[in-house]
This record gives structure tokens, sequence and C-alpha cells, in this order.
């Protein structure tokens, strides 16, 4: 990858669900170090792009770069080469303890002394999760469990870190604690991050850049702080008229 290569580069990707076409021509590119968001509506595709992009789902035409090589096929190598997916609905392993649920985050890392660096980083952005070692994953706070899907995320070391859709059905203020541990990530420990998202308003303020998706196609692209302030964005997705 050349210095001026983006790290996740996708290029004109078609994504069909039997006849139904759920992406068509998507084209966005993350850079290393950025936060980029991808907002839109229910049924806009963003699930299925970020679910494509994890080689969760295979695609129908188009490409997917990483690092400049094109994207593996199976789901556990896209994992080892630097790519892991916190998935919409946190789906932790409610009979685990948190330990045990991190461990499994770290399967693709044979280093012990690595892994429990890697713990004590997530011990500092979630100190939450430290207290409850030891609790059921299960019997968490859905503001707990997403802080888990994260942290399980963490222990494979990505490079690139896929959220999709981290706040969906938290309370306002688990919101804003999500968030602000996101962009920790992102300045304190390096982390580049793509997340969709369906509260416009904080993913724009959080991110560095953004796209527009609607009904599987990119409709605007651009700095987060500009989109805020674009009306189409304001009226469609801010609820703000005027």
């Amino acid at each position: 990858m050349s210095a001026n290569s983006p790290l996740l580069d996708v290029q004109n990707l078609v994504v069909h669900y039997g006849g139904i076409c759920a992406l068509n021509s998507v084209n966005l590119h993350v850079d290393s170090g950025e936060i980029v968001a991808v907002i839109g509506a229910n049924g806009a595709g963003k699930s299925t792009l970020m679910r494509t992009i994890a080689a969760v789902k295979t695609f129908t035409s188009g490409a997917v770069l990483f690092n400049g090589q094109p994207l593996k096929k199976d789901a556990s190598r896209v994992v080892r080469d630097g790519i892991t997916l916190v998935p919409e609905g946190r789906r932790i392993f409610a009979p685990l303890t948190v330990r045990e649920n991190l461990m499994l985050g770290a399967y693709t890392r044979s280093d012990r002394k690595e892994q429990e660096e890697t713990l004590e980083e997530i011990y500092a952005l979630f100190p939450r999760l430290k207290e409850r070692l030891h609790q059921r994953g299960g019997t968490l706070s859905g503001g707990e469990q997403q802080m888990l899907a994260v942290a399980r995320a963490m222990m494979s070391k990505p490079r690139l870190l896929l959220l999709d859709e981290p706040s969906l059905g938290l309370a306002p203020i688990v919101i804003d604690a999500m968030f602000d541990a996101i962009v920790k990530l992102n300045r304190e420990l390096g982390l580049t991050i793509l997340v969709v998202e369906q509260n416009a308003s904080l993913a724009l303020e959080m991110c560095h850049r953004a796209y527009v998706l609607e009904t599987g196609t990119i409709r605007m692209e651009g700095r987060g702080s500009d989109l805020l302030q674009d009306k189409r964005v304001m009226e469609s997705y801010l609820g703000i008229t005027g």
C-alpha cells in the first residue's frame, strides 16, 4: 500500500439478496486514523455494507481492498488481517462471563502477554467491565453489553473497527458514553473506525468524514461538520426544517 492509499477502499460494490439489489455501485474509502460514518434510514443497506466488508456476506461485483489487497473471502481470515466487526444487536455470549467473552475475541492471537496488555487498555476505557469480569454477559445492562461487544472486538487488535449501529437500544446517557469511548479509541489508541449509525447527529459530530446511503446508493459525502449543516441532511436525517 502506498503512503497515499486508503486503508479501506470499496469500489463499485454491488450486493444482492436473491433478486434484490441491496448495494448498487457503492464507492467509499477510509484512510488510516479516520473515523468515517455512514448514515441512512432503515433498509438503506448500512448493515449489508458492514457485513460485506467483514466477509460475512458475499458481493456480486466490484472490489473491496484492505491495505491495498483484495478482501479475503473468509471472515476469520479477514479478522486475522485486521478487520473486526461489532455487529448490530451486540451478540455477546450470554452464558459466558465478561472475561470469557473477551478472551473469545482474542482467538486469532496466541501471545498471552499481548492479550493481557490489550485487556489493560480495555479496562482503562471501560472500567465497568473490569468490575464485572466474572459476571455472566447476559446479566449485564444493555449499555454494558455494548461495551463488552466493542471490547471483545478490540481483543483481536484490529487495524479497522467496524461498528454496526452502536447506539441501538441504548438510553441517551449511555449513548453519549459509548460515543465518547469511540472517540477515545480513535484519538488515544489510533484506531481507524467505520461506523454505521441511525443517530445521524451524533455520528456526524463524531466523525471526520461521512457518507449518506439511500436505498443502496451513496447520495452524498463530505466532512461530518459540513454534512451537519447541509439542508438536505438536516431535513431528512436530523428532523430540522426551515
